[in-house]
């Protein structure tokens, strides 16, 4: 996948990386949560710490609404942007339980992908103004490479073949 513009081929592959995910995680209960009032509602903010480049948002949308379908997200950033150190990116209310129970998931993309978008906005920058292009690689995480290479283009570099077939 190479179009990046198909934002329900985005989704569907978060959804395909965020179910293998909250399986390896979750397995067949959080016992923590299960601690926890069924019926009791929570609220979560992630703030970013130090500047960067945000990206996952799609990742975190599936993981949180694959434990509460009805949870109520707020970004207050966009894929893409440059954030500034302490910003509040998103917000999101729903299940007590299910918000704990996908926050690591849901953070582990978003920190990933993040990092992968900021270092490669820095890449693009140092570049600028010259005739060199920030190019990916496949050397990325195992099944995880097309959301590390929409990181990328999410930071302003661009893609090079997917796998050994394509080019």
């Amino acid at each position: 996948m190479n179009d990046w513009t198909d934002k329900e081929a985005i989704r569907a592959l978060a959804r395909h990386d965020v179910a293998l995910a909250l399986q390896e995680d979750v397995g067949a209960g959080d016992l923590t949560a299960a601690l926890i009032d069924p019926a009791r509602r929570a609220r979560a903010r992630v703030i970013v710490r130090e500047s960067a480049v945000l990206c996952g948002g799609p990742w975190v949308e599936e993981a949180l609404r694959a434990l509460d379908p009805g949870v109520m997200i707020t970004w207050h950033a966009h894929e893409g942007q440059r954030l500034a150190a302490n910003a509040l990116v998103f917000e999101a209310e729903g299940q007590a339980r299910a918000l704990l129970s996908a926050e690591r998931t849901a953070l582990n993309f978003l920190q990933l992908l993040s990092g992968v978008a900021t270092k490669t906005a820095e890449y693009v920058a140092a570049v600028d103004g010259t005739r060199a292009k920030i190019v990916d690689t496949r050397k990325t995480l195992p099944g995880l490479r097309l959301a590390q290479k929409y990181a990328v283009h999410s930071g302003g570099g661009s893609n090079h073949r997917i796998g050994l077939h394509d080019a």
